[in-house]
């Protein structure tokens, strides 16, 4: 069964890399895009996904306010959260507001 993601990214480029990794690995199919924590919250609740992917630093609304309510709306859906910015403290603050993975940007993207 495919599963079904949403990308959530402030930068362009980014979402289109995230879209086409996800769209190679034919185990997801990426149901919507959005560039903040607002729009991704939207975008959730149309499109209901099984999992999403979002940047942590976005305009409008920061990953960390829409994943405490994502995760209210939500409880099961799994929210990985990455960014340039990995330390104790924000992986701390990610988990704690509902996020499952928290991964570095640095990372080889295939560890999402």
């Amino acid at each position: 069964m495919v599963r079904t993601v949403l990308i959530v990214d402030d930068n362009p480029s980014i979402r289109q890399s995230l879209c086409e990794l996800f769209t190679r690995q034919g185990d997801f199919d990426v149901c919507g895009e959005a560039e903040n924590g607002r729009e991704a919250i939207d975008r959730a609740q149309q499109f209901h996904p099984d999992l999403i992917v979002m940047d942590l630093s976005m305009p409008v609304m920061n990953s960390l306010d829409a994943a405490r309510v994502l995760r209210r709306l939500m409880p099961a859906v799994p929210l990985i959260m990455f960014s340039a910015y990995c330390d104790a403290f924000t992986e701390k603050e990610a988990r704690s507001a509902g996020v499952s993975l928290f991964v570095s940007k640095s990372e080889h993207m295939s560890v999402l």
